[in-house]
């Protein structure tokens, strides 16, 4: 449920540990997400209205997308990259930017080293929208929790140092708000303005779960009512070729 004075609460998931292949996911986090029997609910605990926010390893581990890797191969390695790639945008040297079945263009095809066992590589879910959804319908049905999900992964930016999360998967939270005809706080009707929330939600949690601090999810609280429905980010958020000016 949306704060009525706009402010949002960004908190990380703390007691989940280390997830394996085939380990039930919705499990592990409705253990520390929902109060126990006889334990009164806390802020900490799971409500209706709020964005879970998990990254794409840990849901990767749980789905069994890891592969054996020899890091230090980088023939093995470019392979894989090819092998989970529809395109090759650009190399140089070791770096690989590609298009990924999923229609993310990211590098070395989302194939991530580090936080997995030595020897080994995750691979980005099959397919992160339907995990999103997974995570969101099991939390409704077996925990009557309506919630909106993301599945985050860090990617760069073209033309800008760093790297932020974004959403690679999404369920029951808006991909993208549409503005347009709507006025700004002069009264200006908006032409051309569309705000990809989830990938602004996906950044925010990142702030609290961070990259060495073993919180693989974060709770993000008070987000508009109106943002909480369908959604996916390959019908909202990638860019269909059709629109892409630097194809």
């Amino acid at each position: 449920m949306s704060h009525p004075d706009g402010a949002l609460t960004v908190f990380p998931v703390r007691g989940i540990g280390e997830i394996h292949p085939g380990d039930p996911l919705v499990e592990v986090l409705a253990a520390v997400l929902l109060p126990g029997a006889g334990e009164e609910e806390s802020h900490h605990h799971l409500r209706d209205g709020d964005v879970l926010v998990v990254t794409q390893k840990v849901v990767s581990k749980a789905e069994g997308q890891i592969v054996a890797l020899d890091p230090a191969d980088p023939d093995a390695k470019a392979a894989l990259v090819e092998s989970e790639s529809v395109r090759i945008v650009r190399r140089r040297g070791d770096l690989i930017i590609s298009e990924t079945r999923h229609g993310f263009i990211c590098a070395n095809a989302g194939i991530d080293l580090s936080n997995v066992d030595d020897g080994t590589a995750a691979l980005l879910p099959v397919d992160s929208d339907r995990s999103a959804r997974g995570l969101r319908e099991a939390f409704e049905h077996r925990y009557h929790r309506r919630v909106g999900v993301i599945i985050s992964d860090t990617f760069g930016r073209p033309w800008r140092r760093g790297v932020t999360d974004v959403a690679i998967g999404v369920a029951g939270i808006a991909g993208v708000v549409d503005l347009r005809g709507t006025a700004d706080a002069t009264g200006r009707v908006l032409e051309a303005t569309e705000v990809c929330v989830a990938d602004e939600i996906a950044s925010a949690a990142e702030l609290v779960m961070g990259k060495a601090t073993g919180f693989p999810a974060a709770v993000v609280r008070g987000v508009p009512d109106g943002w909480l429905r369908p959604s996916s980010v390959k019908d909202e958020i990638i860019r269909p070729p059709e629109e892409d000016l630097f194809r």
